[in-house]
């Protein structure tokens, strides 16, 4: 592997793209059950042992951020509030990084009570999962009756300071597709930053389709029945959302936008070509694209008392290799030969 990728630095790949935005999963578990992401029974989860140490996971952080040109890092499950020492992960981080972005994915569920803990250990932001503002829409979703604990987790980061917060939601067909607009009326109210996702082949129990989901146009007809929205002015540099300005319907373009909303469109409006990312796995696995089926363990160099020079070329293999999208050498999520990853989203990290 080594021998076809010439010498350079950074995690770059065979189609000319750069990775600088990390995203690290602290964990496979998690304490919902949405239905698009994984079975109702739960998942088999990893065992202590196999999950990087928190040791770890700051030794590869920092390898990634002095050699290999890491600006940006995102923490993620499974849920990564699940674990016990996230706090002091997070602080650890801030030590060894003192202007390294930081930031979050959680489902806030356990938010309220660590919250104020993480922005002190130097949290930068956070990206919280809420779908609907419906409890009911929330337990069919969710599998679990947490609806209150999430709100309840907002307000904590809210008032802690991690702003600004995201908000990330997704649209299923029959369940909350009604409900956009009602949250974006919600998040700007309140100043969060909404993003839709589209659903994209990633539950374990492998039955999403094509036609079954909601698309990026079908969002941004739906939000437009009681909102106008136009192209946010700012340059997208390669994040997955494509923002929109969203003003009262009948405001002229002149007057100020009451906020911004992010269409995530992985599915029928790919930015693959665009994409800085690098994801590590709970367990130490690079995956190179959310869709490859090829991963790379550092996990075995890290506890084989390998250097961090002959860690980093690995990672920098890994990237090399990058397929040119959604695991294949062309885009197309939904065609005859995409093969879904076996991982479920849970246990590859957001």
């Amino acid at each position: 592997m080594t021998a076809e990728r010439p010498a350079f630095e950074g995690l770059q790949d065979r189609f000319g793209r750069v990775a600088t935005d990390l995203r690290l999963s602290l964990t496979d578990k998690c304490n919902l059950r949405c239905s698009y992401c994984m079975p109702a029974e739960g998942l088999a989860w990893l065992s202590r042992q196999a999950v990087l140490s928190a040791e770890e996971i700051v030794r590869l952080v920092g390898i990634g951020v002095d050699r290999l040109g890491v600006r940006e890092l995102r923490l993620t499950g499974g849920e990564p509030l699940v674990r016990a020492d996230v706090v002091e992960i997070v602080a650890a981080l801030r030590a060894a990084h003192p202007d390294l972005p930081i930031a979050l994915t959680t489902n806030a569920v356990g938010l309220t009570a660590k919250a104020a803990p993480l922005k002190a250990a130097g949290l930068t932001r956070i990206n919280i999962s809420l779908d609907t503002l419906h409890p009911e829409t929330f337990a069919q979703l969710t599998r679990r009756p947490f609806f209150d604990r999430v709100l309840a987790g907002i307000e904590a980061a809210d008032a802690a300071g991690l702003g600004p917060i995201k908000i990330n939601a997704m649209l299923m067909r029959g369940i909350n597709d009604g409900d956009g607009a009602e949250l974006l009326a919600w998040c700007l109210e309140r100043g969060y930053e909404l993003r839709f996702i589209e659903q994209m082949p990633l539950d374990a129990d492998h039955g999403w389709t094509r036609d079954g989901m909601i698309t990026a146009s079908e969002i941004r007809e739906r939000l437009g029945e009681r909102f106008a929205l136009s192209p946010d002015p700012r340059a997208r540099d390669g994040a997955p959302a494509e923002r929109f300005e969203v003003r009262p319907q009948g405001a002229a373009a002149h007057e100020p936008p009451l906020g911004t909303v992010g269409i995530i469109a992985s599915v029928t409006e790919p930015f693959c070509a665009d994409c800085k990312r690098t994801r590590i796995t709970a367990e130490g696995k690079v995956m190179s694209c959310l869709f490859s089926r090829d991963e790379v363990d550092l996990r075995d160099l890290l506890r084989g008392g390998a250097g961090d020079d002959e860690i980093a070329a690995r990672w920098q293999d890994a990237m090399w290799l990058k397929p040119r999208a959604h695991g294949m050498g062309h885009v197309g999520l939904g065609a005859p030969d995409f093969v879904q990853p076996d991982r479920s989203m849970s246990a590859i990290g957001g």
